[in-house]
């Protein structure tokens, strides 16, 4: 996990994001997180795209594990849950409302976009929109921050303490499965 200021990308940081994405990976930031084995999971984009657009979502989830996982949750229609969950428990809003306030002064530090100003992503802070921008920050910012991104983390099949990687092309290419007691552990 990483959050701002983000050392440079390099080149292979940006050739395997362009793998994962399918298309060419723009206005990478910086990696917010990795997998166990190095492959970035999280990038964080610049808040304004080099063709002038405003960007608001600064942690991108785009790890193919990662992102398959959080699709089948967001499809299990777990979102209106979460809503009922932040409907109902003030300190659930109240920590959903400072994740906001931390998103925001990550994005802030990379640039200030008048146009974005106040706009997170994931829905943050009145509701549950996207579970894949929650989990990003979730992931960049680690543990505790994004607590409805903590959620979908717990709940998904896919866990950052697990090497999820497509192997490598080739023969005899590809690592086994691997753990770390230093990643996000799963439930966390």
């Amino acid at each position: 996990m990483t959050r701002p200021p983000f050392p440079p990308p390099t080149s292979e940081d940006i050739a395997a994001v362009s793998a994962q994405l399918g298309r060419p990976a723009r206005d990478v930031a910086g990696i917010a997180a990795r997998c166990v084995c190095g492959a970035p999971t999280v990038v964080a984009t610049a808040p304004r795209l080099s063709d002038g657009t405003p960007f608001p979502t600064l942690y991108y989830l785009t790890h193919p594990a990662a992102t398959a996982a959080i699709s089948h949750l967001e499809a299990t229609q777990v979102m209106n849950e979460y809503n009922q969950l932040l409907a109902d428990d003030p300190d659930l809003r109240e920590r959903y409302r400072a994740a906001h306030e931390s998103f925001l002064a990550d994005r802030e530090s990379l640039g200030i976009v008048p146009e974005i100003a106040g706009i997170s992503s994931g829905g943050m802070p009145e509701r549950v929109k996207c579970l894949h921008a929650l989990a990003a920050h979730a992931l960049a910012a680690g543990p505790g921050v994004n607590p409805i991104g903590d959620l979908a983390l717990e709940r998904c099949s896919w866990s950052p303490a697990v090497c999820a990687c497509a192997p490598a092309a080739g023969p005899g290419a590809g690592a086994a499965a691997t753990e770390t007691s230093t990643a996000r552990p799963a439930g966390s």
